[in-house]
């Protein structure tokens, strides 16, 4: 929601013990979210059909629906008997100032999910990916995959500012890759105690996500790759961006491709979502994703990639 005027037009400083205040807002804009739905949209997008696994509220069906269409198993997504949807609430002044609410809701009972029963009506899955989610089922969820052999990344992002370090240590041990940006990888070195090697000692891969210079992958032994952001890209709006990337990345490694093209990839669809706002609001062509590929990374990176994307509409 956005208020045409000030917020601190309203506040009575020396009577902030006792607020209580309301905005009349201009408009009301309603966004598709989630880490999960917006990475599972993204594979979705890129022709792939990834597991979106979870917890949701009966309010969920329309939300279900969308992302049916767009290539995405819902099947999995547990429905709460008595919570809604997490949700986060937000209104914005003309200053860039803002009042928020974030609901859990049913996030809550993500814990209660177990993944096994998953895999074998799915099959064994290419990686877990564990984002940000109720805590006690991110934990459950990396347990599950190093007791069945799963392999699984880390991506805590959201959660890093909440959890302690035992908690963060016990999400990124062991991951085969592990995904953050660059304000996050320092927490993450911060609440666990590791330094940055110690911390490669114990994850395949780390990719590190630069903002608008790009990205970085990391592997023990091995020379670093590092990406620019994709070419000519006009900026609107960031949510979403990381895991537009992160679809990219994946959508490659399913395809069998090099880190260096998944960096690429991931680059050129994190681009479609900084230019729009709302995480599952953009659109392209196979022939335009290829265009901005080889426009940012040469002819090679999008002859590796159109074999992939031949039936993408």
């Amino acid at each position: 929601m956005s208020f045409g005027g000030r917020f601190e037009d309203s506040l009575v400083v020396e009577q902030l013990h006792k607020l209580s205040v309301s905005f009349l807002v201009d408009d009301l804009e309603i966004r598709r979210g989630g880490v999960a739905a917006n990475m599972c949209f993204g594979l979705g997008r890129l022709g792939l059909r990834p597991v979106l696994v979870g917890a949701a509220g009966e309010d969920f069906a329309d939300y279900r629906s969308w992302l049916e269409r767009h290539g995405v198993d819902c099947d999995h997504v547990r429905i709460s008997d008595s919570r809604h949807t997490a949700r986060f609430v937000c209104t914005t002044d003309t200053t860039g100032a803002q009042f928020a609410s974030f609901y859990p809701g049913a996030m809550s009972e993500a814990r209660l999910v177990e993944l096994a029963p998953i895999v074998s009506r799915v099959g064994t899955p290419s990686y877990v990916l564990i984002g940000a989610d109720d805590p006690d089922g991110m934990r459950r969820h990396t347990d599950e995959c190093r007791q069945r052999g799963y392999p699984f990344i880390a991506d805590p992002s959201q959660q890093l500012a909440f959890g302690d370090g035992e908690l963060i240590r016990s999400l990124v041990d062991g991951a085969a890759f592990l995904f953050s940006n660059e304000y996050e990888s320092a927490m993450i070195e911060q609440k666990t105690g590791w330094s940055g090697e110690e911390i490669l000692d114990r994850v395949g891969i780390q990719v590190t996500t630069l903002g608008a210079d790009g990205v970085r992958v990391l592997r023990q032994g091995e020379e670093t790759i590092v990406r620019s952001a994709a070419a000519d890209v006009a900026a609107l709006e960031p949510t979403g961006v990381g895991d537009a990337f992160r679809a990219g990345f994946l959508a490659a490694l399913a395809w069998g491709l090099s880190l260096d093209h998944a960096a690429e990839v991931g680059c050129v669809l994190a681009a479609y979502v900084v230019e729009t706002v709302g995480p599952q609001d953009y659109s392209f062509t196979a022939a335009h994703f290829l265009g901005r590929l080889e426009a940012s990374y040469g002819v090679e990176s999008a002859d590796a990639v159109r074999p992939h994307l031949r039936d993408l509409v």
